[in-house]
């Protein structure tokens, strides 16, 4: 009888260790599932030379007018992005280069003749590049509510796009797609275009379109998971003139 009882409690404690175990291991799978994605991940390491920043984004805008501020917490990650044509005191659309779509609306932009390619985010979460004319790009994200801006085209569908048609040395910067998802690969370092674009050749994107820089032009920011704002290129004298922004929301 002693016996029995005895191995009547051994295989309870058993059973109650298992439980415990087992009630531990899933409390630590359910922790290790809410640990919240990075706002914006970046890669620094990829390619030697570059920077690229991953937004983890519900919607994606062209802002026009005035940049987005750092306390609207709903953005992660803003810079410039089309052309602007002139230095001008007062916004207008006309002044951007290239014709552009923004919330949904399309404006006539200034004729620019180094926009060789576009960008479109669709507001079903698609997106679009493309190398050549872009007309009938930005009438159809209008339609979907979505945006779209004309510039440079970099690499399209993974093959260079030449000439190489900057000079001078400068911190570059180009919106790409690389492995089914969208980033923002700066330079790390002031360097020649040339140099630039074998960079972005090493990183393999499958497109990749010119954003505008230079100082003033490349002020732009990022948020990180604790909802506070990181400058990468800090504000200028000439970031007045800026008119358009890629604008990504969580």
């Amino acid at each position: 009888m002693k016996t029995t009882l005895h191995l009547l409690f051994l295989a309870v404690a058993l059973l109650m260790l298992c439980c415990c175990s087992k009630d531990k291991s899933t409390d630590t799978m359910d922790n290790e599932s809410n640990i919240p994605e990075q706002a914006v991940t970046i890669d620094s390491t990829t390619v030697d030379g570059l920077v690229i920043y991953y937004p983890q984004f519900s919607r994606i805008d062209l802002v026009c007018g005035q940049m987005p501020s750092q306390q609207d917490t709903s953005v992660i990650f803003c810079a410039e992005a089309a052309f602007t044509h002139e230095l001008l005191d007062e916004f207008a659309h006309s002044n951007i280069d290239g014709d552009h779509v923004s919330g949904g609306h399309r404006y006539k932009g200034a004729k620019c003749y180094d926009n060789s390619g576009a960008f479109a985010w669709f507001d079903d979460t698609t997106w679009e590049f493309v190398n050549g004319e872009y007309h009938d790009l930005l009438d159809s994200v209008a339609a979907s509510g979505g945006m779209g801006f004309g510039q440079a085209i970099i690499i399209h569908e993974g093959e260079s796009i030449r000439p190489l048609w900057r000079d001078g040395v400068n911190q570059y910067r180009a919106l790409c797609e690389k492995d089914g998802r969208l980033c923002i690969v700066d330079s790390h370092d002031a360097v020649s275009y040339e140099r630039f674009v074998a960079l972005l050749e090493a990183f393999a994107p499958r497109h990749a379109l010119y954003m505008d820089m230079g100082e003033g032009w490349n002020h732009s920011w990022y948020r990180d998971n604790d909802g506070k704002a990181h400058e990468i290129h800090p504000i200028a004298k000439k970031s007045r003139y800026c008119t358009n922004w890629i604008t990504f929301y969580k």
